[in-house]
């Protein structure tokens, strides 16, 4: 699979093991940085272009780090046709796929550990779409609020 990582220093150590692992495993990975450890570094710079690259299908699946998976969680999110979750356990880590078509999963670089960080991406890497008629109906529910003009409601 083709697979995009970003992060800013907060979880710079994960994303470099993470890295390895991915390519360990045959994934073709693009590494949207950071590439060096820079203290005063902003997530946005480098999770914004990742989730840009899973919205233009540039990469099938996204994976963002922060210190706290948060705020890469919201950055994603704020481009349209990502789906991105902060990510803890290892259902949420499929479900999230199966069921919300998940394209991003988002982790904290100083919360979740290298083994644990490593099992949730399998588990979102191994997981495929749900075609259920109700996930595909909410995810259009969700799809149209990108088209809504910022501010207003449905």
């Amino acid at each position: 699979m083709r697979v995009g990582i970003a992060t800013d220093h907060g979880g710079f150590h994960l994303k470099e093991d993470l890295l390895g692992r991915l390519k360990a495993a045959g994934h073709v990975v693009v590494d949207f940085g950071a590439h060096t450890l820079a203290p005063g570094d902003d997530y946005p710079d480098f999770v914004i272009p990742l989730a840009r690259a899973v919205s233009s299908g540039q990469v099938e699946r996204g994976i963002a780090v922060c210190g706290s998976g948060v705020g890469a969680s919201v950055a994603a999110n704020k481009i349209p046709g990502v789906r991105a979750g902060l990510i803890g356990d290892h259902f949420s880590a499929h479900q999230g796929v199966e069921d919300d078509h998940m394209n991003i999963i988002s982790m904290g670089g100083r919360v979740v550990g290298p083994f644990l960080a490593w099992e949730l991406v399998e588990a979102f890497l191994a997981a495929n779409y749900g075609q259920a008629e109700r996930y595909l109906r909410r995810l259009d529910k969700i799809a149209a609020l990108e088209l809504q003009p910022s501010g207003h409601r449905a």
